[in-house]
């Protein structure tokens, strides 16, 4: 976190502005959203991949609490909004070995629900056949904890 902080100071250093608003556009118009991002990956190496794109102001790995390695996707953010439009351009380029996935940040618009784990459409435990009820409607036999009792 301290090289993120240094980073971020640099950049404010050479450009005057501290933060994409400062420049013109909010942090989600100037930013991006990466998947497919190799789990060993570092920002460093990150941002020299998308250097050529335009000034970086920030590079973020999400990481798994426990073990400390990453999720598979990250956030950038550019300075400015052509920063976002170069990067674009370099959707399914190879990094580390696999296609990165490059698209706009999308920001999360509070009070809509998708149709995500549980709720209505997710993997619930619904209504279906019982586990070992015997054999459809009627069936006398009810309960045989064993298949090869004998009748």
């Amino acid at each position: 976190q301290e090289l993120h902080e240094s980073v971020a100071k640099e950049i404010s250093k050479s450009t005057g502005a501290s933060t994409a608003a400062a420049v013109g556009g909010t942090v989600e118009e100037t930013s991006i959203h990466i998947a497919q991002v190799d789990y060993d990956a570092k920002p460093e190496e990150l941002q020299e991949h998308f250097s050529s794109c335009g000034t970086i102001n920030r590079v973020t790995i999400l990481c798994n609490p426990v073990t400390g390695k990453g999720k598979g996707f990250a956030y950038i953010e550019f300075e400015d909004k052509e920063g976002v439009e170069n990067a674009l351009l370099l959707n399914d380029s190879v990094f580390k070995g696999r296609e990165l996935k490059v698209n706009i940040k999308r920001v999360n618009q509070p009070g809509l629900k998708g149709k995500g784990k549980g709720g209505k459409g997710g993997k619930g435990k619904g209504k279906g056949k019982g586990k070992g009820k015997g054999k459809g409607k009627g069936s006398w036999w009810g309960y045989r904890p064993d298949p090869y009792w004998g009748y």
